[in-house]
């Protein structure tokens, strides 16, 4: 069973021979192809050459092109900086004013220098597996784009002050992250996670009015064009499941807070979450015993659906006997 069959089988609950591995990986990617982070970032053929060698040192089973949240916002005309083998930085927020909204242009995703790069890169991902692996592209969700424009705690002030101007925001950037997830789709992506982070810092009502709308037009225009959605939200989402779930998302990520069992239980039988042990205290820092443990309590849930991640991505410098181990549990996997 290859990775691509392995996927469509699990999503549906049907027999596997091994629940997929579906761990997220961008500075131990690069890391771990000893290339400079600015590279990884900068350069479509280092990004893939990375994610080959998940897939064949890890048995990971998803191609992916994801390495950083500024994509769009570098496209859209912000100032990012790369240093060389550290995190990108955006130091002035692209909309420092509120009227700075007036003269914000959304580019074209082909046209965009680093939007451009993931399309490559998903072109050359689809070049080198064909249909053996998945391959996922990515977008930024409305609210998560947002701040990155605008900066965090700016956001979280125009919620209460500005709500409307906001939307308007948000419209512009969901505008784009349907044109971005469909030439994606076009370049030969099967899956386009959406990475909506700053949802997991505001209140469920909050979600409801300034992020679920926004993810549901993109997964459904995703949907559209034939491909699959991953819902991904960084954090404790508890509060939020039941309406994460109204995303209509394929995938939905689960961080090590939050309850997978419980999760399982209320939608396992239709619905796949992908999670969920602590990427930093079991992956990075635990043994691999504590990794195979974690590893099988994910895997055994309600509804035979999992995908095995940890919550989030993969920390620099985890163990390599560690990622062996999470292998080592999927291997040993018992249909039920």
């Amino acid at each position: 069973m290859n990775s691509f069959e392995r996927m469509q089988n699990r999503l549906q609950g049907k027999v596997v021979d091994r629940p997929p591995n579906f761990d997220i990986f961008m500075v131990f990617a690069a890391h771990f192809i000893k290339q400079p982070l600015a590279k990884y970032y900068l350069d479509y053929r280092v990004l893939v050459e990375a994610n080959r060698a998940m897939v064949e040192n890890f048995h990971v089973d998803i191609m992916q092109a994801i390495s950083d949240p500024y994509r769009e916002t570098h496209d859209f005309g912000a100032a990012i900086e790369f240093p060389e083998d550290d995190l990108p930085v955006c130091k002035i927020p692209l909309l420092e004013k509120p009227e700075d909204l007036n003269r914000l242009a959304a580019p074209k995703p082909e046209n965009g220098r680093r939007m451009s790069d993931r399309l490559a890169a998903i072109r050359l991902m689809k070049e080198k597996v064909g249909s053996e692996i998945p391959v996922m592209g990515w977008v930024e969700g409305a609210l998560a784009e947002a701040g990155d424009l605008r900066g965090v705690g700016t956001v979280m002030m125009d919620i209460y002050e500005r709500p409307e101007w906001l939307k308007e925001l948000l419209e512009i950037v969901v505008e784009l992250e349907i044109a971005f997830a469909e030439t994606q789709i076009a370049a030969g992506a099967d899956i386009v996670g959406l990475g909506d982070a700053l949802c997991s810092q505001i209140s469920p009502a909050m979600y409801r009015e300034f992020a679920l709308p926004y993810e549901q037009r993109i997964i459904a225009a995703i949907h559209d064009k034939g491909a699959l959605a991953r819902l991904h939200i960084c954090g404790d989402t508890n509060q939020i499941v039941d309406d994460m779930v109204k995303t209509g998302a394929d995938m939905i990520d689960l961080d090590w807070m939050v309850d997978m069992r419980a999760a399982c239980e209320r939608y396992g039988d239709r619905l796949t979450f992908c999670g969920n042990f602590d990427p930093v205290k079991v992956m990075l820092r635990g043994n691999p015993e504590e990794v195979y443990a974690a590893t099988e309590q994910s895997i055994y849930l309600p509804g035979n659906r999992t995908f095995s991640a940890a919550g989030c991505e993969i920390p620099d410098r985890t163990p390599h006997e560690n990622l062996f181990a999470q292998t080592r549990a999927l291997r040993n996997y018992q249909n039920k």
